[in-house]
């Protein structure tokens, strides 16, 4: 069986509301996270940022750490995707591929309406939950 190495990335930012995510159409109309194959001479990170400037026009800061891996068939063997966080920090007007994808800002607390892979579901979701985003408590005894 043929295995295809891909990256992702979940493109966030931060809004008053709360965590939101980006998410852009596949060729068949799902919507999806921007990947693709893991080139030779770029790292999965770097790759992956490669793949959201080209299908969702963004570019950003991709986090070190993979926050998850997931497979699905195509074709005609399984991509196994590694899945990161990038702080989205420029949406461009135009992109590569804007002439048949379509992209969406979403609250985090959305993605099971867009989302049908459930890995990937469970992924976004269990990315966002970590410490870094959990709202900072202050003390409320007035010191």
């Amino acid at each position: 069986m043929v295995i295809f190495d891909q990256s992702a990335v979940i493109p966030y930012r931060k809004s008053d509301e709360g965590i939101e995510i980006m998410l852009v159409t596949t060729k068949s109309g799902n919507w999806t996270i921007p990947k693709g194959i893991i080139e030779d001479d770029l790292t999965p990170q770097e790759s992956a940022a490669k793949e959201a400037l080209e299908e969702a026009g963004i570019s950003g800061k991709v986090k070190g750490k993979k926050v998850g891996t997931y497979t699905y068939k195509k074709w005609g063997g399984t991509c196994t995707v590694k899945v990161y966080k990038m702080k989205v920090q420029d949406v461009h007007k135009k992109w590569e591929e804007d002439n048949f994808r379509t992209r969406i800002w979403i609250p985090i607390e959305e993605a099971q309406k867009f989302i049908k892979k459930k890995k990937l579901l469970k992924i976004i979701n269990t990315a966002f939950i970590q410490k870094d985003f959990k709202k900072k408590k202050t003390k409320t005894n007035g010191k």
